[in-house]
């Protein structure tokens, strides 16, 4: 708590300082609006810097070490990771190819999709609108017009909270299938409504794609921008991060970006289906913007995202069980699986963390931190293979001070046993 209250207490001062210096060079002729913008402007250009004076309890050259030796997997092509350590960005590098064979380098700079990593952005986005007064989080999701139906009519008391965090009634993943047949997610969503339901909204968790995209059309319509528009302007402008788009087009566009892989490093073809739910997983960006990312919702950005909108969207809302098994290899030590609004959290032998993890056909991606360290990592990879996924756990271990495990499965020459060609949160 001490060290919570050090944390909090600097980026407080820091924020404070920044806004009072911006205050005293003209406050009469400088609009508040503008006086924020600087002040937020200078608070990300200290934090985009890698700073290696911030680094305490990680090993980082056994790290750049471990990650090294993993990128020699026989399913891995390219990958990008970066680590946070007390509220400061501490290592970026990028592995690997782009392209299998290219000779292409994966750098900081290389575009990765985030797959179901994107929902977290989406519970910010909506719970941002709900702090402008645009809608509220207890509102009916029949109430804002969306395409969404639900069984037995739900969606006349099923609330925008239970949209965000996957309470909504449905079995897991419904119509996904179809969306990735080339159906029409506004036409899915209505089709929803026709399904069983497995409980009544709001007393159980399944995982959603298809009904979490909702999420967008509320967005649409409160801000009168497109999705992309609407996350750029709220949140990866004043945040910074300047790689970040929800598009396919976003993605192909940019200088450096990482194609698809098979677990046997076969280039796959790009698919827009997840691009069409931009919410459940359209997002995409660098992997420096993707740790900016995780400043912001450590804390460290409080002009952009308020304490208080950040304590909503990491609540823990409800207990997701059967995730142990997807997580049964790390139960030595991660307990009391949780889902808010778009973010999981977990218990991790007495720490209280939070993160998601995404996979998308041929990318992977994960976010894991303790927000009250202000430390965690992101990492971004091109093949269907999980075994990266450990890795959170390495660092984690580290930053806990906590004895070695061998999470990332290096230790054997076999190939990790847990890959997938799907779709979804891993």
């Amino acid at each position: 708590m001490e060290r919570q209250l050090k944390y909090g207490l600097a980026a407080f001062a820091a924020v404070a300082g920044l806004v009072a210096v911006v205050a005293s060079h003209g406050s009469h002729s400088v609009a508040p609006a503008d006086r924020r913008a600087k002040a937020q402007e200078a608070v990300r250009v200290r934090l985009v810097q890698v700073d290696p004076n911030a680094r305490h309890a990680i090993d980082y050259a056994a790290l750049d070490a471990r990650l090294q030796q993993m990128i020699t997997r026989p399913a891995m092509v390219g990958m990008a990771v970066g680590v946070v350590e007390n509220g400061r960005i501490t290592f970026l590098k990028g592995y690997g190819d782009t392209i299998e064979g290219s000779g292409d380098k994966v750098t900081t700079d290389t575009v990765f999709r985030w797959a179901s990593c994107s929902k977290g952005v989406a519970g910010t986005l909506v719970a941002k609108l709900a702090e402008q007064g645009k809608l509220s989080l207890d509102e009916p999701i029949a109430d804002l017009g969306t395409s969404l139906r639900l069984p037995m009519a739900a969606e006349r008391w099923a609330t925008v909270t239970d949209l965000l965090s996957h309470r909504l009634g449905l079995y897991r993943n419904a119509l996904d299938n179809k969306l990735e047949e080339g159906a029409d997610p506004h036409a899915l969503r209505g089709e929803l409504g026709g399904l069983n339901p497995v409980c009544k909204p709001g007393t159980c968790w399944n995982y959603q794609n298809v009904a979490y995209d909702a999420a967008s059309e509320i967005v649409i319509k409160k801000t009168g921008l497109s999705y992309d528009q609407a996350a750029r302007q709220l949140l990866f402008n004043p945040i910074g991060m300047t790689s970040a788009s929800t598009t396919m087009a976003g993605l192909e566009s940019a200088k450096s970006w990482a194609r698809p892989h098979s677990v046997g490093r076969r280039p796959l073809p790009m698919s827009d289906a997840y691009y069409r739910v931009p919410a459940a997983g359209g997002m995409n960006s660098n992997i420096r913007d993707m740790a900016m990312w995780m400043l912001a919702q450590m804390g460290e950005m409080p002009l952009v995202l308020d304490p208080k909108l950040l304590d909503t969207i990491h609540a823990p809302l409800v207990a997701t069980p059967l995730e142990r098994q997807h997580l049964r290899k790390f139960l030595e030590r991660l307990h009391d699986p949780m889902y808010g609004l778009g973010w999981r959290s977990y218990d991790y032998e007495g720490h209280h963390i939070v993160g998601h993890r995404g996979g998308i056909n041929g990318y992977r991606s994960l976010i894991l931190f303790d927000p009250a360290l202000k430390s965690g990592v992101v990492a971004l990879w091109n093949s269907n293979t999980n075994q990266p996924g450990g890795l959170e756990f390495e660092v984690m271990d580290m930053l806990y001070k906590l004895p070695f495990r061998d999470w990332m499965e290096l230790g054997h020459g076999g190939q990790s046993t847990d890959e997938s060609d799907g779709n979804g949160d891993r």
